[in-house]
């Protein structure tokens, strides 16, 4: 679909543009991109600089106190069981990372001119980076990854919100055995690690976790008779959410949310992007994130 936006600007072109960078080779597209990127830099000055700064939400400076958010993601770390791996990404991810697999749009990520865009969904990385290990395992293996990194999306998200922000995020990998057996082995470890999170981080802050079974009843069973006993004990309680409309058609099998009181802090559930990577239709992919950046200021002073 072409926007109005979009349609304007090819009228202003020459006939036949369209088609003739249509017809451009990526590398020769990009060679050309790079071109007008370099004179527009030449004509930029430090007033623009300065403008810019001032009035571009993608540019702007976090409003968390950095010393904070470190502590308290420093203590998330600590408390990442063992199964999980550690991994750095790169600020920027291939171009359609979020696209080709969900139903998001590109016009939500900020894309470059050298076939990649900014991360705007760590759990889109960490999907990749399970596929390209599971690859390298056994049928029967499997892949947990953690990753802490600042978003950037291009969506304007109201005043007073940022266009970036921190999620620490988790993601794993299996193929299913049947039943709803490996969900349920998925699940009771991203719950298990959350419920671990909110009580020592948020106590007394009414923290909860939330799970809605979408259109799956082997999953709904698994968790009423194995992973909810599992969980039983915590200070924070995990209840169900079958009223939840969002994120279904995204999210498959099951959706979780993170919150305490009226604050969202964390959502997530499983999705089809590792079975879509590998061509698998059997591998499962459990995604879940928290905010770290509300989770610091409902933390207080660390």
């Amino acid at each position: 679909m072409t926007s109005a936006a979009e349609e304007r600007v090819w009228s202003r072109l020459p006939d036949g543009a369209r088609a003739a960078l249509a017809g451009l080779a990526g590398t020769d597209l990009q060679t050309l991109l790079l071109a007008i990127a370099r004179d527009r830099a030449a004509a930029v000055r430090p007033a623009d600089l300065m403008r810019r700064w001032r009035e571009d939400r993608f540019v702007r400076t976090a409003g968390t106190d950095p010393r904070a958010l470190a502590a308290v993601e420093a203590r998330i770390w600590r408390l990442l069981p063992a199964g999980f791996e550690g991994v750095e990404l790169s600020p920027v991810v291939p171009l359609g990372t979020c696209s080709a697999v969900s139903p998001g749009s590109q016009n939500r990520v900020v894309s470059t001119m050298r076939g990649t865009e900014v991360l705007s969904d760590a759990t889109n990385a960490l999907a990749i980076e399970a596929a390209h290990r599971r690859r390298r395992q056994p049928v029967g293996g499997e892949v947990h990854l953690a990753a802490c990194h600042r978003q950037l999306r291009a969506q304007d998200f109201g005043a007073g919100m940022s266009a970036h922000f921190r999620l620490f995020t988790l993601v794993s990998s299996a193929r299913d055995t049947g039943s709803g057996r490996t969900q349920a082995r998925l699940l009771a470890r991203h719950l298990g690690f959350w419920q671990e999170v909110l009580a020592e981080l948020a106590p007394g802050a009414g923290a909860r976790l939330q799970y809605t079974v979408m259109g799956n009843p082997a999953v709904g069973d698994r968790l009423d008779d194995t992973v909810l006993p599992r969980l039983a004990g915590s200070p924070v309680p995990v209840v169900a959410d079958p009223g939840r409309e969002r994120g279904r058609g995204y999210y498959t099998d099951a959706a979780l949310r993170i919150a305490a009181g009226d604050l969202e802090f964390g959502d997530g559930g499983f999705t089809t992007w590792t079975a879509q990577l590998m061509g698998d239709a059997k591998e499962r992919c459990l995604t879940s994130c928290l905010a770290t950046e509300r989770l610091t200021a409902l933390a207080g002073p660390q």
